[in-house]
Order: structure tokens, then C-alpha cells, then sequence
């Protein structure tokens, strides 16, 4: 399957270093509000970036772009990229398949996948949300939306596991205030929202930040709005020949995540599992072979 066109973010972080001062400084400015902050006139984007407009110019071209009006129009596709649902996603993948069998298209869509997702994966920034996952002094919250509400549900299994004080948010936003009333300042949310982003989700996210707790948000390649409050954003690249979108590379940060996090409190969550594994005994829940 043909490998799709590297995004402006992703432009950015490879060439980020060859970048000027003032270049940084415009590249900054578009990441922090991405990518809103690059669709208007260069004017305008300049001006709000606080720098000159040759300064735009350069990094354009830095980035591989012939002038500033095909920088425009790629990441207006992205925006576009962001909204497509079902129908628009099949037809985009599948005006471009190439000859050979689904399957094999599929599990080269899935290796890249994996490959873009863990190779943006900030070292630094998943250490501090894995320290954030295991910190047992604040309550943990997990909540998904429409589709990952999934992953929500097998994150709160595992961190229900490993650690104490872990809530399992319900699916229903009217509940949501309940969850925000009792949530104080140290407290950790992890949040998945994938597009088409869901506005409750984002309000969420706003009024937990509100109350000084600490966002870690698992969203897509374009990512959510969401990462506009959250401590911490991962990006997950989910792009399949189908009218959905994978959650293979979700899934495997998300067990990155649930690995560390047992690692980072192993004596007490060891503890934890032998006490569990004694419960399951008691109850019989699982056949015992002897």
C-alpha cells in the first residue's frame, strides 16, 4: 500500500532543526493551535505568530512546499481529512488501491501505522504520563468516546489492577458533572477522542483542567482539540482500506502505557495481583487445572 504524504506536523519534526530562531518561533505558533493557526492569508498567520511574513516564506520551503499557497492547501486537507466520516474514508482509500489482496494491503497499512505512531512517541512525555497513570495520590479517570469508549473500558481493567483509586467514567456525558463535582486538583484523566472529535468530550476535558487535573489525551494523527488543555498528547496513526479507522497502533500505545505503569509500581501492584488472584479463587470465576 502506497505509504500516504507525511503531514505539516510531521514536516515540522523532521526538519525542526534546520530551523532558524524565527522559523521555531512560527513553528511553534502553528503547532500550538494546529492546524487553525496556518489557514489564513500569510499576512494574517504572520502577524499572529509575531513574525515576518519572509520568515513564513523560508520555513514553507524548508518544508518542502513550492510557495506558501501549497502549504495552505495541505493543510486544508488535513482539516478536511480531520471530519470524513464512514463513506468519504472508503472512497479515499480506495481510488488509490493498488493491485494485491485486502489482506496484505491491510497489514502493510497496519506495520506503517505502528511505525509512524511509535516513532513520534516523545520519550520524555510518555515517562511523565506513565508516572502520571501510576501516581496513586490522585484519583485516576478513563473515558472514552463513541468508538473508543473499547479502549476506555480495557484501560480501566488493567489500571483497576495495578493501582488503587481508578474510575471508569461512563459512556453517558450527562453523568459527567457527577465525575467532575469529586475531582480535585492532582487528579489524572485520560482521555481517547478520535475524529470525528466529539464536542462533550471536549468540554470534559476543559472543566477537568479547570480543576487543576492533569489531562493525558491518546487521540489520532490529526488530533483532537482536546490536546489544546492536556498535560500530555499522544498521537496515533489509524488510517486503514476501510471506512473505519484502526485502533491497532491505539491499542499497542495504550499497552506500552499499562506495562510501564506496572513497572513504575511493581511492589505494590504485585501485591495487588496476589490479592486479586486469591479473590478469583474464592469465587471460582476462572477453571483451575491441577
Amino acid at each position: 500500500m502506497t505509504k500516504p504524504p507525511a503531514t505539516v506536523r510531521e514536516l515540522i519534526r523532521e526538519q525542526y532543526a534546520s530551523l532558524t530562531q524565527a522559523e521555531r518561533k512560527f513553528a511553534n505558533a502553528l503547532l500550538a493551535n494546529y492546524p487553525a493557526a496556518g489557514l489564513a492569508s500569510i499576512t494574517i498567520v504572520a502577524s499572529n505568530a509575531e513574525v515576518s511574513t519572509p520568515t513564513v516564506a523560508r520555513m514553507v520551503q524548508k518544508l518542502g512546499f513550492k510557495g506558501y499557497p501549497q502549504f495552505h492547501q495541505a493543510l486544508l486537507k488535513e482539516l478536511e481529512a480531520k471530519g470524513s466520516g464512514p463513506t468519504q474514508r472508503r472512497a479515499n482509500w480506495a481510488s488509490e488501491a493498488p493491485e494485491g489482496h485486502l489482506l496484505n494491503r491491510f497489514a502493510q497499512a497496519v506495520t506503517d501505522n505502528l511505525s509512524q505512531t511509535f516513532s513520534n512517541v516523545d520519550s520524555e512525555q510518555f515517562d511523565a504520563a506513565v508516572r502520571q497513570l501510576a501516581d496513586t495520590e490522585g484519583r485516576l479517570y478513563v473515558v472514552g468516546g463513541r468508538i473508543t469508549r473499547a479502549l476506555a473500558d480495557y484501560a480501566f481493567t488493567h489500571f483497576q489492577a495495578i493501582r488503587q483509586r481508578v474510575t471508569h467514567m461512563t459512556s453517558s456525558s450527562a453523568t459527567w458533572p457527577h465525575y467532575v463535582l469529586d475531582m480535585v486538583e492532582g487528579d489524572t484523566l485520560l482521555m481517547f477522542d478520535v475524529r470525528r472529535y466529539e464536542t462533550n468530550l471536549q468540554r470534559l476535558a476543559e472543566l477537568a483542567s479547570e480543576r487543576g487535573v492533569q489531562v493525558i489525551l491518546i487521540t489520532d494523527q490529526w488530533s483532537s482539540p482536546i490536546g489544546s488543555v492536556a498535560a500530555q498528547t499522544f498521537n496515533c496513526w489509524v488510517e486503514i482500506p476501510s471506512a473505519w479507522d484502526s485502533n491497532i497502533s491505539t491499542m499497542m500505545l495504550l499497552e506500552a502505557m499499562i506495562s510501564a505503569a506496572q513497572e513504575e509500581r511493581w511492589d505494590e501492584t504485585r501485591a495487588r495481583y496476589e490479592k486479586l488472584d486469591t479473590i478469583f479463587d474464592t469465587t471460582r470465576l476462572f477453571r483451575k487445572f491441577t
